[in-house]
């Protein structure tokens, strides 16, 4: 079955740094990985497509000053892609949403692999 994972991933150094990314950006964490707060949306073959740029921004939009206040920089956060595929990976993304993740100094991760 494929899958696609998507991560809002922001690297930070304290349980006290991750709790107040938390309760900055008003959502619970998917998992917590000692240095890693992450958001993770899975979607599955058969599901609706997930707009997971413009969902993580959207989440980020106006709440850098405040992630800035408690040491998290743009630098340190990051949105990922993971796709499992069985025959060919294929990808496009629209250039407005490239765009608005330059324009918020957001790096995008792409990771695919293969199980065959």
């Amino acid at each position: 079955m494929i899958q696609y994972i998507y991560k809002l991933q922001i690297v930070c150094s304290t349980k006290e740094q991750q709790e107040c990314i938390t309760k900055i950006l008003d959502i619970n964490y998917s998992k917590q990985n000692g240095s890693f707060w992450t958001l993770e949306l899975v979607e599955n073959e058969n599901d609706a497509t997930i707009d997971f740029i413009n969902y993580f921004l959207d989440i980020l939009n106006g709440k850098f000053m405040e992630l800035e206040s408690i040491g998290i920089q743009r630098d340190n956060i990051s949105i990922w892609f993971l796709y499992q595929y069985e025959n060919q990976c294929n990808m496009e993304f629209k250039s407005k949403d490239l765009k608005r993740l330059g324009e918020n100094g957001i790096d995008l991760c792409i990771s695919c692999w293969n199980d065959n």
